[in-house]
């Protein structure tokens, strides 16, 4: 029986290449790839060119500067993602006949989320089914809803600014930001200073630092104490800002609970205000209408049900 291209192409094709083009494609370089997968470059390049030769078209452009998914890499971007899901379904069918939780959950983070609720979740998730796997991913908050919407993610715990529709929040927790400086900083170490003291020293921060977005009470914060108005250093990891303060690039903005082992050890230092400091919400996100297998469904009803059973007042970090 002679078989058409499609049911070769069907019978032939690796869903390991497949897997490497959806990390190509939603992470954007074969860099990121290659650290998504823990394969090499080459190995990467060459698996892109085993599927463009196998499907017959090349499927991203790729030259120095510039990464971008051809018409056939976009049409083929959203079937991989089906076949993802099915063989994710698949898995999950099994394991749900045998009246097992399992299946792989997706969390998707902020750099700086630090949370006894966050913790006790996993270490109860773990317990209650240790045949479920449980997968991080440190992104930027808005690439953190990104992921939650686009079905990459189950869930995402990360600052909120304009969350897609499609998906549903709720505070997780709320923590509370300080400015800071390092040892090199002229400020580090003084006592008795005055927000005058602050006005006019360099400032680094986070990206989502700016009037409208997650970290806007913290924008008001630098523009109260008079900090230049030039943000030398920026970052959307909370562990490179911190870098940067300590470094003594300029005077930053972290949240209290944090860093409080990092005052002990005097690798920074607290400026003024002291009162008052800004209050950021932390939020968990899902999305009500994803098909959720057995695992991503049960950890998102435990933090849920934790949420529900701990008061705010007992959320709230750092103050």
């Amino acid at each position: 029986m002679r078989l058409s291209p499609a049911e070769t192409l069907a019978r032939d094709l690796d869903w390991n290449l497949l897997r490497v083009f959806l990390a190509l494609a939603e992470s954007g370089s074969v860099t990121a790839a290659g650290a998504r997968l823990g394969l090499k470059q080459p190995s990467v390049s060459q698996a892109l060119k085993r599927l463009e030769d196998r499907i017959g078209h090349r499927l991203i452009d790729r030259a120095p500067g510039h990464f971008a998914l051809t018409p056939q890499g976009s049409a083929l971007l959203a079937e991989a993602r089906d076949v993802r899901a099915a063989i994710l379904r698949a898995a999950q069918s099994v394991a749900a006949s045998a009246d097992e939780v399992a299946g792989e959950v997706t969390l998707a983070l902020a750099s700086h989320v630090v949370s006894p609720l966050l913790d006790m979740a996993l270490q109860q998730f773990h317990a209650a089914h240790p045949k479920a796997t449980l997968s991080i991913d440190i992104l930027p908050s808005r690439g953190a809803l990104q992921s939650v919407a686009q079905g990459q993610a189950s869930l995402a715990i990360c600052l909120l600014s304009d969350p897609p529709k499609a998906l549903e929040t709720t505070v997780f927790y709320q923590e509370f930001f300080g400015l800071f400086c390092g040892p090199p900083h002229p400020l580090f170490g003084r006592k008795h200073l005055t927000l005058a003291d602050l006005h006019g020293h360099a400032a680094v921060s986070f990206q989502t630092d700016r009037m409208g977005d997650a970290l806007a009470a913290v924008t008001e914060l630098r523009r109260e104490v008079g900090l230049d108005t030039r943000v030398v250093g920026q970052s959307t990891h909370l562990e490179e800002v911190r870098r940067m303060i300590v470094a003594g690039l300029g005077i930053g903005p972290l949240p209290l609970h944090v860093v409080e082992e990092d005052i002990k050890l005097h690798k920074l230092w607290r400026l003024p205000p002291y009162a008052a400091p800004p209050a950021i919400d932390v939020h968990l996100a899902w999305h009500p209408k994803a098909r959720h297998n057995r695992a991503e469904a049960a950890f998102l009803q435990q933090l849920q049900r934790l949420v529900a059973q701990t008061p705010l007042a007992e959320r709230i970090y750092g103050p």
